[in-house]
């Protein structure tokens, strides 16, 4: 008995699982904290850190992040709550096209937008050009903080809303119908009753858009100018055009993540003094939209939503433009798509390839791990789960840097290799698609696997006939979510990339930076059809006409 429980294969599962995290993950951020504290002469110093705190032109970095992450978020949370409200409680017309439109915002790369404003409401922007020459008026344009900001509200907002809802559809009707036959209805309700009820998730979004908010990089990058952010300066010390000090850009790497761990803390700090189960057994009725509360509930939704994907219609249009060169001219036609894809055409087999073996990866570690974490928990199995969420607060650029420093010298040299960028994006997206299994799984009951073994069935034989297609819409919807997010990621893979790996949002970008903003539009409309296309398999496959986080 003693011999068949060591060589439990679950035993090997977690075993092997573990082994992976402590070369991919462990190793190489212990790489980069030793990194940190070597001196210029190679000795363990903190030099670096004292350079980071006593240089003002560095530690200002860090506060401008924090401006830039704490309005993002609070914009974000003032634009995405009442959306969310007026979306769930109430039948706006068009609800379905809202939302879709919702969702194609928050799924592209935040410096695409970045680049389509700068095209808006640059210093030659068109409605910049349009108020000053039929108006006379200068409005600001979109470089600096303010800018940034913009770009991401615009950007993060969704996640509120989708969050947000998934916290609304489960409050109970029944506690609704109480709070108004006490007498509290209206903005009254919504303030005392819906907002406490959905606090510890409106707490988990606000986090997560200051993460994202914090680690991005593209959008500081393209419109900061001289308001320069920590990721910009991080990317700088790691691959500056004026030389790179690895051990300094190191030191501020381990900066971030201090913070966003600390971060991260008083989130789940706040969150469990506001944990409380919620059951809509009686889920709440959507009213109708009339009068002229309506009319500006509709006035409200169609604007936000508007703005926001302003700039994606108009990097659609940009792409069929005619250009000279940098410059564009009269007429419209394929040409940008054809150049594009003649010059980067590589960029969107490799988009396929890497994000393929990274989604099949992830999924099926995510299977493992969330069924060794809900049925075989150990002190194993749960310093896994814990290792799994770190790179939830560790910035992609960060995760970048720690793995170049680990394989870029024998015995295992990855730098510049497919494996590499698909090590990332597996280290980057396991944590949201772990969790997502694991709320699946605990959903079905463990009589079922104990029926099918007690029939005969071996272990194994059970998880991949029973458990596995039990969970099989959870496993997919998340799959195709996590596709959207590994096909649009920058931040990682703009440090790893080498020339044989260019995907289609490093091709984007690198137009972008070159001012080849034809080209770009051209592949970021490609980006845009693929998102849009993988956002329609997941409704039609998990048959639902609404996606909640």
């Amino acid at each position: 008995m003693a011999k068949r429980k060591l060589f439990d294969i679950w035993a090997v599962a977690y075993i092997v699982i573990f082994i992976a995290y402590a070369i991919f993950l462990i190793y190489p951020m212990f790489t980069l904290l030793r990194n940190s504290f070597l001196g210029e002469k190679g000795n363990l110093s903190i030099e670096w850190f004292s350079k980071f705190f006593s240089n003002k032109y560095y530690s200002d970095t860090l506060i401008r992040s924090f401006n830039v992450s704490i309005v993002t978020t609070a914009l974000s949370l003032i634009v995405g709550i009442p959306l969310a409200y007026f979306y769930n409680f109430y039948e706006l017309k068009g609800k379905t096209l809202i939302q879709v439109l919702v969702i194609l915002c928050s799924m592209s790369a935040p410096f695409i937008g970045a680049y389509a404003w700068i095209q808006l409401l640059g210093r030659a922007g068109i409605i910049t050009t349009f108020f000053k020459s039929v108006f006379g008026i200068t409005i600001p344009n979109i470089y600096g903080f303010n800018g940034i900001v913009l770009v991401l509200t615009l950007q993060l907002y969704p996640l509120v809303f989708l969050y947000v809802s998934g916290a609304l559809k489960n409050i109970d009707n029944s506690l609704l119908e109480a709070s108004s036959n006490l007498g509290c209805m209206g903005i009254c309700r919504f303030f005392k009753v819906i907002l406490p009820l959905c606090m510890p998730t409106i707490l988990a979004a606000a986090l997560l858009v200051f993460m994202r908010a914090f680690a991005d990089f593209g959008t500081p990058l393209l419109i900061g100018e001289g308001y320069r952010v920590f990721p910009v300066e991080i990317y700088n010390q790691f691959l500056g055009e004026t030389g790179s000090n690895y051990s300094f850009a190191a030191a501020i790497s381990v900066i971030a993540i201090v913070i966003t761990g600390v971060i991260f803390l008083i989130q789940k700090m706040l969150s469990n003094r506001y944990a409380f189960a919620m059951n809509a057994l009686n889920p709440i009725e959507r009213e109708k939209a009339s009068g002229f509360k309506g009319f500006l509930m509709h006035l409200y939704a169609y604007i936000v939503v508007g703005v926001a994907f302003l700039p994606q219609l108009y990097i659609v249009y940009q792409s069929f433009q005619n250009t000279s060169g940098k410059i564009f001219v009269p007429g419209y036609s394929f040409n940008s798509y054809k150049t594009s894809i003649k010059r980067m055409g590589e960029s969107i087999p490799n988009t396929f390839i890497i994000g393929g073996l990274a989604l099949v990866t992830v999924v099926f570690i995510a299977i493992l791990i969330a069924y060794l974490v809900v049925r075989r928990s150990n002190i194993i199995t749960q310093a896994i789960d814990t290792i799994s969420m770190l790179p939830y607060i560790i910035p992609g650029s960060v995760v970048g840097i720690a793995l170049v420093m680990t394989f870029n010298k024998k015995p295992i040299v990855l730098t510049g290799t497919i494996t590499i960028m698909v090590i990332a994006l597996c280290i980057r997206r396991l944590p949201y698609t772990i969790r997502s299994s694991v709320a699946t799984l605990q959903q079905i009951p463990l009589a079922t696997e104990e029926a099918a073994i007690s029939l005969g069935a071996s272990k194994i034989k059970t998880f991949f006939k029973i458990t596995v297609p039990m969970m099989s819409n959870g496993i997919i919807s998340g799959a195709i979510l996590s596709w959207v997010t590994i096909i649009t990621e920058l931040s990682s893979a703009i440090i790893l990339y080498s020339s044989k790996t260019v995907t289609l949002t490093l091709a984007i970008y690198t137009f972008v930076t070159r001012g080849n903003y034809g080209y770009a539009a051209a592949l970021a409309t490609i980006l845009t059809i693929l998102t849009t296309i993988s956002l329609l398999i997941f409704m039609k496959i998990s048959k639902s006409k609404e996606i909640t986080f």
